[in-house]
């Protein structure tokens, strides 16, 4: 979930068409490791690092038992899946950041010829070879989470030119996916279970509203390239409420059910950070354009804390469970 500063004023026709021509005229030379580092953008590994960790919490295992796979699916789901997402989409975003951020990597020059799109093969390769330190569930997910992303970016497919299929397939990746697959690398390969299923599910479905808000820096480029955002189809402000509605919604549905498990410390937790985004939420309704980025900064982070109180109240629950058996 990538939130960048938003441009509040669009550049330049002549600072599109000298970005557009730096690209095609770099000369063929080796980028910089920082510019490596802007393509893969480690700012956006955090939301699927975090929900695998929910997954791992959720799953009731032994934590300090199993450090190994927690480290191997931290690195997998960031630094490896995330980051080769991160770059697959920069490559066939040219274009479209040469309007929005002419100053990425790709459009500015500083990643030359096709730097880019070999940085994002390689990274593919990586993460699915690391997947297969994490058994056949690991290395499933992984493949379907890199599907997701070559689909949500590339041609022919090219999922992110439609929001409503482009925003479920990424909030799937990063969340419900990345979720499932802590819980069941951590079970050994077996199945989640209901509880976990429908949290990671109804997380993801919060999740497309939060890519909702990254759209709102891209309008103009989006329009300009014919790429049906939400903002594009619906208008800034129609735009604005349906994210707020998928983000609310199901955190409302998530701590019902808490409160369904005998968990009401952990559902009345979960209400009250839903309810703490209600005034950001009031203020980015009204300036939609000019909000999205204070929503991202200040009210994602009290959705994924919701998150992780979840996960501790599904491994209260397979605890308890687990005792009820012993007994």
């Amino acid at each position: 979930m990538d939130t960048p500063p938003l441009a509040h004023t669009p550049p330049s026709q002549a600072s599109i068409a000298s970005a557009v021509h730096a690209a095609r005229v770099a000369p063929l030379g080796r980028p910089a490791l920082r510019t490596v580092a802007e393509l893969l953008k480690p700012i956006t590994w955090f939301p699927p690092m975090w929900a695998f960790a929910c997954g791992v919490v959720a799953s009731g295992q032994d934590m300090g038992a199993n450090w190994a796979l927690l480290l191997l699916g931290l690195v997998l789901t960031g630094p490896l899946v995330c980051a080769s997402s991160q770059a697959v989409n920069d490559w066939f975003d040219r274009h479209v950041d040469a309007i929005n951020e002419p100053n990425r990597p790709i459009p500015s020059g500083r990643m030359p010829g096709r730097w880019g799109l070999g940085i994002a093969i390689a990274w593919t390769a990586l993460s699915l070879l690391w997947a297969t330190l994490m058994g056949p569930w690991g290395f499933a997910a992984c493949a379907l989470a890199i599907a997701l992303s070559w689909a949500y970016s590339a041609p022919p497919v090219r999922l992110k030119n439609n929001g409503w299929w482009g925003n479920a397939a990424c909030a799937l990746s990063y969340e419900g996916l990345a979720w499932l697959t802590g819980t069941a690398v951590m079970l050994g390969g077996a199945w989640p279970g209901p509880h976990s299923v429908a949290l990671a599910l109804l997380y993801s479905v919060g999740a497309h509203g939060i890519m909702t808000l990254n759209d709102f820096k891209a309008i103009e480029g989006d329009r300009r390239m014919g790429v049906a955002s939400l903002p594009v189809q619906l208008g800034a402000h129609g735009a604005a409420r349906m994210a707020c509605v998928f983000m609310l919604v199901p955190q409302v549905v998530v701590a019902l059910l808490l409160a369904h498990w005998q968990l009401p410390w952990h559902s009345s937790a979960v209400l009250a950070l839903a309810v703490l985004q209600g005034p950001l939420m009031l203020k980015f309704l009204r300036q939609p354009v000019e909000r999205a980025l204070h929503v991202s900064a200040f009210g994602v982070p009290l959705f994924v804390s919701g998150m992780m109180v979840s996960a501790w109240g599904l491994r209260q629950l397979s605890l308890l469970q687990q005792s009820a058996g012993v007994a």
